[in-house]
């Protein structure tokens, strides 16, 4: 039984505006506030619509959510197996230190383990040496080869009319 001052639990609808609260905070920590185009509505339809697109679990200290880890399933084309992409890991700043941030990550590490997946990833941005060095201490490779590849917005609308 944990005596950990914090519980993680799946989120549900009533979690979306902490929720929706924690990734304004997240981008505002990455200095991203102006790329956030989304509404909580949004983030409600996909994550508890008809077709989900997302999963999220929640820290709660107290009745009150203070970190979220919002993920999907991928597949490894490579090992023919399934994955989780954890789009994002955010604790507010307050509550870090406390192992809540670990335990979000042994919470999808399970997940993957008992389902029989093939790997948990994610990305991180290459100025924020606090999570990489947290990351690397939870024994989590920083691939260096790798860069995200990313079309949206009016590039993603021209691509998708692009006749080659």
């Amino acid at each position: 039984m944990s005596h950990a001052p914090w519980i993680l639990r799946k989120a549900t609808p009533a979690d979306v505006p902490a929720i929706f609260s924690l990734i304004l905070a997240l981008a505002e920590y990455e200095k991203l506030s102006h790329t956030v185009t989304g509404t909580p509505e949004s983030l409600e339809q996909h994550l508890f619509g008809s077709r989900p697109y997302a999963d999220a679990i929640v820290a709660e200290v107290e009745d009150n959510v203070v970190g979220f880890a919002l993920f999907f399933y991928n597949y490894s084309t490579f090992l023919t197996l399934p994955g989780i992409y954890l789009e994002d890991l955010f604790v507010l700043p307050e509550y870090r230190g406390k192992g809540i941030g670990k335990e979000l990550l042994r919470f999808l590490a399970r997940l993957a383990v008992d389902g029989g997946f093939g790997r948990l990833e994610w990305s991180v941005l290459d100025w924020n040496e606090p999570a990489i060095g947290f990351y690397r201490k939870i024994g989590a490779d920083i691939l260096p080869d790798w860069r995200i590849c990313r079309v949206t917005g009016a590039g993603l609308s021209s691509l998708a009319e692009a006749n080659f």
